[in-house]
């Protein structure tokens, strides 16, 4: 992973969570012979030219050889600027993606950045809502979503760095970066999610991600 004036695009891999659901930092959780972090740190290494990975203030993890590290902030937000603040202004394309997902593909994150070399100001990977969903105040039920039209969002999201840096202005608030996007105006578009992808969020989907593994 060069780190010079052609670099075009870089990824910035989000690791600052606390793991509050998980009951620990989730993304340095083992996985195989290796932690969680660095399998997504592998992939992403692959695809670009150069990671950023954004960890917590107290963290003791070393990143591997040629990778950057920026400290997190209070959100995810805040989070993702750090890294940004990391990213030449000549980087033409910027991918984001959740550590949490170290599953994602080399052929995902060339979708993704694919898309956006194509003229998107974003794009994120989605998969069809197969469950019907309700919304909801506290027990009671107040309304049926109609699911035609419907993806559960992934990443790796790619985005026209000037866009992505318009979008993340020091206010701005999201779980999701394309959101900021749309917010502002911009395109985003969509292409199909992998539903490997997994997402690990509590201890047992570290056990289903164990268990994947073996398959793979």
């Amino acid at each position: 992973m060069g780190h010079n004036a052609r670099v075009s695009t870089w990824a910035i891999v989000v690791a600052a969570g606390g793991g509050t659901r998980f009951g620990a930092p989730k993304q340095f959780a083992r996985l195989g012979g290796a932690t969680v972090v660095d399998r997504s740190i592998a992939t992403a290494g692959r695809i670009v030219d150069q990671v950023v990975v954004v960890v917590p203030a107290a963290s003791d993890w070393s990143p591997p050889d040629g990778v950057l590290t920026a400290q997190g902030g209070a959100t995810r937000s805040e989070s993702v600027r750090a890294g940004l603040a990391q990213v030449p202004d000549d980087v033409s394309i910027i991918v984001v993606h959740d550590a949490a997902r170290p599953f994602a593909s080399v052929l995902l994150y060339r979708a993704v950045i694919d898309a956006v070399r194509a003229g998107a100001d974003a794009a994120v990977p989605g998969l069809p809502v197969t469950d019907t969903l309700k919304r909801v105040a506290g027990e009671r039920v107040v309304d049926t979503i109609e699911r035609a039209g419907v993806v559960a969002v992934q990443t790796p999201q790619a985005f026209r760095a000037p866009a992505l840096r318009r979008a993340h202005d020091p206010s701005a608030e999201s779980t999701d970066d394309a959101a900021l996007i749309e917010a502002a105006g911009g395109t985003v578009v969509v292409v199909p999610g992998e539903a490997g992808n997994l997402k690990i969020t509590v201890p047992a989907d570290l056990e289903t991600a164990a268990s994947l593994l073996e398959f793979t």
